[in-house]
């Protein structure tokens, strides 16, 4: 027979060693987690500084993205303007041609014995005769300049479809280049809100001492290579300050390649839009003792920044998000090389 009796309820000494067994793992799990060191302001610039650099790699490659996307959009539009203007020509080839048929059956529908009967001139009849001859051959010839027209109709429209599928596939990944940029910024943003407010105004404080420095450069007295160089760097050094912006060709703001395209368009000659395409704008340079005022400099394994050789060991370039267009030493990054345009 199954027992009801009550289970024995824990003693009082019980409880209250349990009790205190409990409240102190609680209090070493609660010292554990304000013990976990927080970030110093070294390690978080350093990964901030980490991210800047994975977002102007990614800028560079959205800029590429975006090069590609604009040429295919033309390639589009003229490809679709020219569809529009065959199909206009057809119709009236078309036209045309429905016109001839109309008149050959007008005219086909009495018998060319009667017509020679009735006419009291044989010479005019004759003189028609050849122009109806003539009016076949051009059909003939008009129906092949149709069926030409139509087939050249059908390989623009194919082509103009498949452009209109790259550029809807480069659209996606420029959105998506552009999704990852603003992640790594956001993520930047974030590990700089950890800083306190006396540790992020330390931080600004550098990045501003860094900008006023362009005023106490020594340039030395370097002679560029070229005049385009010199006028070059010159727009450049018009820009000292200007804000960087990923993506941005000016004239008010930059990225890196974006300031080194327009300084030379204003000289008067075109680059391409990535650091990575200007790399083969020119002779390169392999010593940093050969650089001139005015050279390209490419930084990074990737080749994913750039600026231009300012003179005495200085590149002028736009650095990085949060920062200005500014004199730097050119040993702040890995050197690669330098392009003569």
């Amino acid at each position: 027979m199954a027992s009801h009796r009550r289970p024995k309820q824990p003693s009082r000494t019980r409880v209250t060693v349990l009790t205190a067994t409990a409240a102190a793992a609680v209090a070493l799990s609660s010292q554990a987690a304000h013990a976990a060191p927080s970030p110093s302001k070294k390690d978080v610039k350093s990964e901030v500084d980490k991210l800047y650099n994975e977002a102007e790699q990614a800028t560079e490659k959205y800029n590429g993205v975006k090069e590609q996307q604009n040429k295919l959009q033309k390639e589009v539009d003229d490809l679709q303007d020219k569809v529009a203007r065959g199909q206009g020509e057809l119709n009236q080839l078309r036209k045309g041609l429905g016109a001839i048929a109309s008149g050959q059956y007008r005219s086909g529908s009495i018998d060319p014995s009667v017509q020679l009967f009735l006419s009291g001139d044989p010479d005019t009849y004759l003189e028609k005769a050849a122009t109806l001859d003539q009016l076949s051959g051009k059909q003939a010839e008009q129906l092949k300049t149709i069926a030409d027209k139509q087939r050249q109709l059908a390989q623009e429209r194919t082509e103009a479809a498949s452009k209109i599928q790259d550029l809807s596939e480069t659209r996606k990944s420029l959105g998506d280049k552009k999704d990852e940029i603003k992640g790594k910024l956001a993520k930047a943003q974030e590990l700089l809100n950890t800083l306190t407010a006396k540790e992020r105004a330390a931080m600004q404080a550098a990045d501003d001492r860094a900008n006023r420095s362009n005023d106490r450069v020594n340039l030395g007295d370097d002679v560029p290579a070229s005049q385009r160089g010199a006028a070059a760097l010159s727009a450049a050094q018009s820009k000292i300050g200007s804000p960087y912006v990923w993506g941005a060709t000016g004239p008010s703001s930059f990225d890196c390649s974006g300031l080194t395209s327009w300084a030379y368009a204003q000289a008067g000659q075109s680059l391409p839009r990535t650091s990575q395409e200007q790399a083969n704008a020119g002779s390169r340079i392999y010593s940093e003792s050969g650089l001139k005022p005015g050279d390209l400099v490419l930084f990074y394994g990737d080749l994913h920044h750039i600026g231009l050789y300012a003179g005495n060991g200085t590149v002028l370039h736009a650095p990085k998000p949060g920062a200005a267009v500014r004199y730097e030493s050119i040993n702040n990054m890995p050197f690669q090389f330098g392009v003569r345009v």
